[in-house]
């Protein structure tokens, strides 16, 4: 099964926390902090194997979770960095951020890696704490949690030669004769349901990678029938061969279904009407087809003079040779894939100013009522409550002289906070009361 589009989860490993040790050796008396820092969470990296052509694997794993960095060690050791986890993507996978619709990478090279989500960063051992002052810390740090998201992959099939053309136009049929593939072919409207792929060897030195692409039909770029789910396909591909039914077997005229095929690609993308297009004029062994193909060149000529136009039958292989040789110099002539994908995607960037933001100070900070509770809103002081080790005395002495350095509770007491009343920060609820200059006014409930 084809799948082209995928929802899932995705997770940094978080750091390990720092130790809380001291020197024990004989003859070393008052040895000093020897607790070392945790280990770095492994990151959630993406990377392009070309081996893959869908995004199946992603249908049934939906979580991905880097492993956690290791506790620091006593004698001032490091914990272990957790490794990364790797996770595998076909070549022409996009990935956006679920909540914002941001893109974060388009991949499209072989072993082309990007990181989707860091790990955190390993908290601090008691040993970074020592000062004249206090020299036997008992303060370490947690790990940094790893950063989590959801992200929407989305994949535009990397081929050479894409195939386009109404339904039933003979597209299955001729990647069938000219490949291995074996796509379904059935007398009837929408048989192919996703794309499927083949490779051409055309002689010893040349080959190149062909997509059935599902049936357009008019109203295609707004979203009609397969709309969107087919044409972010043709993107990706270099060449386009269109495939036109010469029979008229269904009623039809060759030229008008050309050029509504051709409207189509432009209204979904303008860059698609000047990407190189062969003409494969099908279905030749029909009766009536010779006096079709005729008059299609004669229209063809007077609106887009010198486009290739090659007669074929798939069916009885009848200029199929031909065909594949004119696509194969066409290939030859163009520039790498690769910057066909850069100008495919280029639109997404276009009127994008890029500003550097500012770092939000430490110092900043929200407070706010919530009934009878005092809630101080602030990134900075968060994260600093994530990283402290309630446990330890001195943990909770450092953070809540934190905050009095940078005026949290001078402006709860401009707020009306008093003795006894209830603060909250994040997840954790403290105690409010007043004491001297040396007093902390905290306490963790």
């Amino acid at each position: 099964m084809f799948v082209d589009k995928a929802k899932i989860y995705v997770k940094g490993g978080d750091g390990g926390d720092g130790l809380v040790a001291f020197r024990r050796e004989l003859y070393v008396p008052e040895g000093g902090p020897a607790g070392g820092d945790g280990g770095k969470g492994g990151d959630v990296v993406f990377r392009v194997d070309e081996g893959l052509r869908t995004l199946m694997d992603f249908r049934y794993q939906k979580h991905f979770k880097a492993p956690k960095g290791v506790k620091g060690k006593n004698k001032t050791q490091h914990g272990a960095n957790a490794e990364d986890l790797i996770v595998r993507v076909p070549p022409g996978t996009i990935v956006y951020d679920d909540d914002t619709g941001e893109m974060l990478a388009d991949l499209t090279r072989h072993g082309q890696e990007v990181v989707i989500a860091k790990g955190g960063r390993g908290g601090r051992g008691n040993t970074r704490f020592k000062t004249p002052a206090n020299t036997a810390p008992a303060i370490a740090e947690n790990g940094e949690e790893g950063q989590e998201r959801w992200v929407t992959l989305e994949l535009k099939v990397m081929a050479d030669v894409g195939l386009v053309g109404f339904p039933s136009v003979g597209k299955s049929t001729l990647l069938s004769v000219v490949s291995g593939a074996q796509p379904k072919i059935g007398a009837y409207h929408f048989t192919t349901l996703t794309p499927n792929l083949g490779v051409v060897q055309v002689s010893d030195e040349s080959s190149f990678v062909m997509a059935d692409l599902p049936g357009l039909i008019e109203g295609a770029h707004a979203g009609v029938g397969l709309g969107h789910e087919f044409l972010r396909h043709v993107e990706r591909t270099r060449v386009i061969v269109h495939v036109v039914d010469m029979s008229g077997m269904e009623g039809r005229d060759p030229f008008d279904d050309w050029e509504k095929i051709n409207e189509e690609l432009k209204l979904y993308n303008a860059k698609l009407a000047e990407r190189p297009q062969i003409v494969a004029a099908n279905k030749m062994d029909m009766p009536e087809s010779e006096e079709q193909l005729a008059a299609f060149r004669e229209k063809v000529d007077a609106v887009r003079p010198g486009i290739e136009i090659v007669p074929i039958s798939s069916l009885t292989r009848q200029g199929v040779p031909e065909l594949l040789y004119k696509v194969a110099d066409l290939l030859d002539s163009l520039p790498d894939p690769s910057e066909v994908a850069e100008e495919a995607t280029a639109d997404e960037d276009e009127g994008i100013v890029y500003r550097m933001e500012e770092r939000p100070s430490d110092h900043e900070f929200r407070i706010t009522r919530d009934n009878e509770v005092y809630v101080v809103e602030s990134e900075s002081i968060e994260k600093l409550l994530k990283r402290t080790q309630f446990a330890s005395y001195e943990a909770v002495l450092r953070f809540g002289r934190i905050l009095r350095n940078i005026g949290v509770d001078a402006e709860l007491r401009k707020r009306g906070a008093r003795d006894g009343d209830t603060i909250r920060i994040g997840d954790f609820e403290f105690e409010f009361f007043e004491g001297g200059k040396d007093d902390y006014l905290f306490e963790d409930r």
